[in-house]
């Protein structure tokens, strides 16, 4: 019983630091990023962040500096993670499989980093890093704050995304090289 009143406790203050800080860390992330969205992915990712964590509060400890720094770095990651995908993007004009029209690699090339950009930030960011950077993903977890069961959650929800929406390109390539 005391221990509900306490997990309610917490609930409550995770709440009011949401209500509190949502628009200036919304704002902050904005002027970082350049992109609503991601802006709002960011600050809800640090939320969701506190809200696991929320144990674990001192209240002694600044909540809102924390936030903001969260944020600032969870920002951070997510324009280290365009910069690689555009350095991945531009050495890869000239295409990932090799069917003997370049065009067509192009085209393909492009669909597949298309289906990844339309990822969740979060998501395409954990995806980048272990198949474009090698990454393991407990050394994913530690630089992203995160359990390797949520990085492996993410890993898992991105491969199944990409495979449905990549079964159509896959069996396009095999038309190309029946026809």
């Amino acid at each position: 019983m005391e221990n509900d009143k306490h997990d309610d406790k917490l609930a409550l203050q995770v709440e009011q630091y949401f209500h509190n800080h949502y628009e200036g860390l919304h704002r902050y992330a904005f002027t970082i990023l350049k992109d609503n969205d991601n802006a709002k992915d960011a600050v809800q990712a640090v939320f969701l962040k506190l809200w696991e964590k929320r144990d674990t509060l001192d209240e002694e400890q600044s909540v809102k500096s924390y936030l903001y720094t969260a944020v600032y770095h969870y920002c951070l990651n997510i324009k280290r993670h365009d910069k690689v995908k555009a350095r991945y993007e531009s050495e890869n004009d000239s295409a990932v499989y090799d069917t003997g029209n370049k065009l067509i690699s192009k085209e393909i090339n492009q669909q597949i980093m298309d289906h990844i950009a339309a990822l969740s930030p979060q998501c395409q960011l954990i995806f980048t890093k272990s198949r474009f950077d090698g990454m393991k993903y407990a050394d994913i977890a530690v630089e992203m704050g995160l359990s390797i069961k949520t990085v492996e959650a993410q890993m898992g929800k991105a491969l199944k995304i990409l495979r449905a929406k990549l079964f159509d390109i896959m069996i396009s390539i095999i038309i190309l090289f029946f026809i």
